[in-house]
């Protein structure tokens, strides 16, 4: 058997293109299922069976859920968290996974170990005193709150710490110091470069979590005050018989911003994942 030249693409097969239509329609289907819903009414909603095409309130109920839930202002403050988090995380990890990955100093395993050991407390269990600290500086119903408990998280410092400690050569690192490179120049124009793929897998997951997130933000933030998205979806179809019509716009609208998002910077952070995959 002769392997394939290189250049040459490579073509599946009709079982290969209906697997991939069938996995993508399974994938599709819960939005698809969110913007039907959100068409509807509330009585259509609850009978058998239930709609499978879009109906006419879309407008109607997406109005009402954007000023129902001040879903302007959860946007525009989820955007913030969100964005801030995901740059911060991503610029410590880089740092903190290069000293651990190629520095040497004493307790650097010791470090590594504890920082791992942290990933497997349940963040639950740190809630109290962390609401206490935010009380005492009186950061309640304030962005901060959430922003600054994730500027960096553990399992960022290991995935960054995995991937330099294979990316990126350590005779890379000495030379460059050999040529008389500062530690930030040394950053800036081995470190960086070498980690760019991993930091925008980083980066991706990181905005998704911390836009996603609802755990802390709906302790630390409030629906009528400063809210995200997710807490802002609280304050939809409350009543005797909740507005599943609402609320399904209200998560339509919470959805957008990521599709929106992964249209326009998908095809860069892929980019930037198989140039990675090619060097190494």
């Amino acid at each position: 058997m002769t392997a394939p030249r290189a250049g040459r693409h490579l073509h599946g097969g009709r079982l290969t293109y209906a697997v991939l239509a069938l996995f993508t329609a399974f994938s599709l289907f819960p939005l698809v299922w969110t913007a039907i819903a959100a068409s509807r009414d509330n009585t259509r909603l609850a009978e058998t069976p239930p709609p499978f095409w879009f109906g006419s309130n879309l407008l109607t109920n997406v109005e009402t859920a954007w000023t129902d839930a001040n879903m302007g202002e959860a946007l525009v403050n989820t955007t913030i968290v969100a964005s801030v988090t995901a740059a911060a995380t991503v610029l410590l990890a880089t740092l903190a996974g290069f000293a651990l990955a190629k520095l040497r100093f004493r307790f650097r395993t010791t470090l590594l170990v504890l920082t791992i050991g942290t990933m497997m407390v349940p963040p639950q269990l740190g809630v109290v005193p962390l609401y206490m600290t935010v009380a005492e500086l009186q950061w309640t119903d304030r962005l901060q709150a959430v922003v600054l408990p994730s500027l960096v998280c553990a399992f960022g410092v290991f995935f960054m710490r995995q991937y330099l400690s294979r990316a990126l050569p350590g005779e890379l690192v000495e030379a460059a110091r050999t040529d008389g490179a500062s530690s930030l120049r040394i950053i800036w124009h081995v470190v960086f470069p070498a980690a760019r793929p991993a930091m925008a897998v980083l980066g991706m997951l990181t905005f998704v979590q911390a836009w996603n997130d609802f755990f802390w933000p709906m302790i630390a933030l409030t629906q009528a005050g400063n809210p995200t998205v997710q807490v802002a979806l609280t304050g939809l179809g409350r009543g005797y018989i909740p507005d599943q019509s609402v609320i399904m716009a209200g998560a339509l609208l919470g959805t957008l911003p990521l599709l929106i998002a992964f249209t326009l910077f998908g095809k860069q952070i892929v980019g930037g994942i198989m140039q990675g995959a090619v060097k190494g």
